[in-house]
Parts: structure tokens; sequence; C-alpha cells
């Protein structure tokens, strides 16, 4: 079931159409109630990590300038749909269909011509998808996929590019964080204000 999406003001200049949260939540409570095994549709949120990469990314705009950008987990994208105009081809990708599609939309209300939305799965992801500039927000949450998930950023490091992952600092990362830690070559933390509370958000950019 698709979940209702309006045009929203989601950061200076820049609006997307989004899913309004109440309907989110009554439509996945009905969903659940007929079916206990419904995941929640965690894309279908603007999370405080994607705010901090997309802050991240205003500040130093010489990580996408001119570059082949690839979003993995992208949920809405927002990180990318704001530094689209900068990058020289960018992909959006997330594993929900129904976020591939939101993207889609969105990419024909902008009306770019660089920009594509792809379905890509980080446990199975597919030879050939190029990206000298890599975005990951707020990926590190189930420890469980974090092989996989380190397997892929390591072969996009041995290809030359540059991995910027954006996370909360939560316990459950601090695994991955760590597993990362040899790559990292800058780090700065953040502290994102949204909907009544304040996240601290670390942003790390991975390159050999």
């Amino acid at each position: 079931m698709p979940y209702p999406n309006t045009l929203t003001a989601v950061d200076e200049g820049l609006t997307l159409y989004v899913p309004d949260t109440e309907s989110v939540k009554t439509i996945y409570e009905r969903l659940l109630a007929e079916d206990n095994s419904t995941r929640f549709p965690f894309w279908a949120k603007i999370w405080p990590s994607s705010r901090a990469m997309t802050s991240f990314l205003r500040k130093e705009r010489f990580w996408v300038e001119g570059k082949r950008v690839l979003e993995i987990g992208a949920g809405i994208g927002l990180p990318s749909f704001d530094s689209a105009s900068h990058a020289r081809e960018l992909i959006i990708s997330d594993h929900s269909i129904e976020a591939v599609e939101l993207a889609e939309k969105n990419i024909r209300h902008l009306g770019l011509k660089n920009v594509k939305a792809m379905y890509l799965d980080w446990n199975h992801f597919p030879e050939g998808i190029v990206g000298e500039t890599v975005l990951l927000s707020d990926v590190n949450y189930s420890p469980e996929e974090f092989g996989n998930l380190l397997d892929l950023i390591q072969k996009f490091l041995e290809r030359g590019a540059t991995v910027i992952i954006s996370t909360p600092q939560r316990l459950a990362a601090t695994k991955f964080v760590d597993a990362v830690q040899p790559y990292i070559q800058e780090s700065m933390q953040m502290t994102i204000d949204g909907q009544g509370q304040t996240s601290d958000i670390c942003i790390l950019v991975l390159s050999l």
C-alpha cells in the first residue's frame, strides 16, 4: 500500500514530495494488524543523519562537485536531491520499491536530467554500479547486516571512491565505526535540531 505524500519544504530552497507522518503511522498500524511481519517504513522519514549529511555537503561541496555520486539506502534522499545540481551524475538507491518510486516522482518534480533512482540492496549488490563519492546516512543500525555493508564499502574504497557516512551515536553502531576506523580521513560532530529534540551525528569521510 503506498503511503500518501505531499509537497513539502524540506530545506532552504528545496521542496520534495514526502510521506505524511500521521498517514504513515495509521497505515502501518493497519498493515501490522493484518500481518505482524510487516516492517515499519523507515525510509519514509527524513532522519537527523540525512539532514547532517546534507549540511556537511553544503559546506564541503567538492565531495560532489562534478562527481558521479551514489547514495545507498537513501530513503527520501535529501542529501542527493540537495546536491543534484552540483554532481555530474547521481544515483539515488534504496531497497524499498516505494522509496525508489517516490525518488522517481521527486526527480520528475525537480526536472533533474542527471539523476536516476534505482532499487539496490547492499546485501545483494550488483556489479557495475559506479560511484566516485558514495553517501550512506544512518545505515549501520542492524548488526546482522554489518558484514555485507562493510564488504561493500571496502569494494568501493578499493576502486578509489570516497565513502561518506553519517551516523547517530548509538551503541549498536560502535562495532561498525570501529571497523571503518582505519579508513577515516576526516570526521566531524554535528548536532541536528528537529521535531523538538536534538541528535548528535557523526560524519565520517573514508578513503584508502
